[in-house]
């Protein structure tokens, strides 16, 4: 996509690659992993994709990997964070790689946090307190996030920021998610889901809510630690005027009405996320001029 358009896209790196891309006016696209099934269960293949250009990984997606809980699958396989799971960790540390904690489990977070060295990212979620589905994320794990350094990102799934949404369509994705697990091609699948689509009636919701979950994340964590993570790429339903890209300055208009200053808007936009990948970044210089011997050496496998 990136070399498809290269008037509109630029790959980053690096935080100064990001602001680079802003300064030539182009959108700053970096890679990035959901879930951790890719690497398969090999430290190797982590550094081979780090290697070609991936800056950030999720643990997790909505099943277990073989050394961290999923937030969605039950029941808990490891409890968290299985030894391999602590490695990858360190080895994302080491590289300069995003721990994404975004579809992990509670407990996966927390372990994450006792074994990591670098600040952490949830790339799109919201408040429990708010909303209590699993997909969310509660109070404590936020305040032990502001604690890491890192950012959570909010997303505007309308799923996950309204209740009553959520309401309706939990247990149709669920039913969805049997069904297509059992369909025996991707065009099959791609059919069901359109099926699926067209089936689900959805109540509407706001950009309030949306509003609602960052101030919610800004009162638990501080407004160092909140940022912004559509997944548009990633859900079908959406609060009423924030249904797309072009949509993100209603999303600001209904900030400022709440009194949120420039300096806020400036964090909350991206001046966190990238003070959090500048720290990632600083610690992976910090971890690879350490002398051999002080971190624990990660193994080759699972």
């Amino acid at each position: 996509m990136i070399d498809r358009y290269p008037d509109a896209l630029r790959l980053a790196l690096t935080t100064a690659d990001i602001r680079a891309a802003r300064r030539a006016g182009r959108v700053a696209s970096l890679l990035a992993m959901e879930g951790g099934y890719g690497i398969e269960n090999s430290l190797g293949a982590l550094r081979a994709f780090h290697a070609l250009g991936v800056r950030a990984m999720a643990l997790t997606h909505n099943a277990h990997t073989d050394w961290a809980d999923s937030g969605l699958e039950m029941p808990p396989r490891h409890g968290g964070l299985a030894p391999f799971g602590e490695d990858v960790v360190r080895e994302m540390n080491r590289l300069g790689m995003l721990v994404d904690l975004s579809h992990a489990a509670d407990a996966t977070a927390r372990d994450t946090f006792a074994v990591t060295r670098a600040p952490v990212i949830f790339s799109h979620g919201a408040a429990r307190a708010l909303c209590d589905i699993p997909r969310n994320t509660p109070d404590d794990v936020l305040r032990a996030l502001a604690a890491n350094g890192g950012v959570f990102m909010v997303t505007f799934v309308a799923g996950f920021v309204d209740c009553e949404v959520a309401r309706v369509t939990q247990p149709l994705i669920a039913r969805f998610a049997l069904r297509a697990r059992r369909a025996p091609t991707p065009e099959a699948r791609r059919a069901l889901f359109r099926e699926f689509l067209a089936s689900v009636e959805v109540p509407p919701t706001s950009i309030a809510r949306v509003v609602d979950h960052i101030e919610h994340v800004r009162r638990v964590a501080g407004i160092g630690h909140v940022g912004l993570g559509g997944d548009f790429d990633g859900n079908s339903w959406w609060p009423t005027g924030l249904g797309d890209v072009s949509m993100y300055p209603n999303l600001f208009a209904a900030l400022i009405e709440r009194g949120w200053t420039e300096r806020e808007l400036e964090a909350l936009a991206g001046g966190n996320f990238l003070r959090v990948m500048a720290a990632v970044e600083a610690t992976a210089r910090q971890l690879r001029a350490e002398p051999a011997g002080l971190a624990r050496p990660p193994v080759a496998s699972h």
